[in-house]
């Protein structure tokens, strides 16, 4: 389950949300071959053919990757990424990407994919998120400063974390579109309120004790 839905209120033509292992494949490999060469090359820092975006969806789908997708008449044409951290590759943290198809471009799709992709990371538990982007991205680089990001550039690329902690930490708005997101929305919000409550109680028992 899913629960931040911002796009709702915030993009006219189209809506957020998080596809199903089910969906990931076709409707993330079918957004990913429609972007047109340059914003290929900026998503994957390479012109890279056909083949490898079909294996690149596939391996999505199977090893854990959460995709928030941008969706206009059932045609997902944006997508955040959310990577596990990956114990093969020797990567402590999860990784993030971004891509968006140039139709839909300077209509705000990129921060409300990044906002809802922050909230997911929360939910999950992650405390740090790395981004990698080509150089000459310079929209992604901007969004990614945007939400806190402290980028470094080496080898054609920039690379940097977000702290997650850092970010303001606010109940969201919620929308659902299923039962499942429903469910979930209900669990985040019990978390958020114990964490609450535990905080305060901490705070009240170090007042106790210093006054004892």
């Amino acid at each position: 389950m899913h629960h931040q839905d911002t796009s709702r209120s915030t993009l006219a033509n189209g809506y957020v949300r998080t596809l199903s292992q089910q969906e990931e494949l076709p409707l993330l490999r079918d957004h990913l071959l429609r972007l047109d060469p340059a914003s290929r090359h900026d998503r994957f820092n390479g012109f890279l053919d056909d083949g490898f975006i079909e294996r690149y969806a596939a391996k999505c789908a199977e090893d854990g990757t959460t995709i928030i997708a941008y969706i206009e008449d059932g045609i997902v044409r944006g997508a955040a990424e959310l990577h596990p951290p990956s114990s093969q590759s020797g990567e402590a943290l999860p990784e993030v990407a971004f891509s968006v198809e140039a139709r839909v471009r300077r209509q705000g799709v990129g921060s409300v994919l990044f906002e809802r992709l922050i909230s997911e990371a929360r939910w999950k538990g992650y405390a740090c998120l790395r981004i990698t982007t080509s150089a000459e991205n310079h929209a992604m680089r901007a969004l990614a400063s945007k939400f806190g990001a402290q980028l470094t550039f080496r080898h054609g690329e920039s690379t940097g974390t977000i702290e997650l902690k850092k970010q303001p930490l606010a109940f969201p708005r919620l929308a659902v579109t299923t039962l499942a997101d429903a469910a979930r929305a209900m669990i985040w919000l019990n978390r958020a309120y114990w964490k609450m409550v535990e905080g305060m109680y901490g705070r009240r028992r170090t007042v106790w004790q210093r006054r004892s």
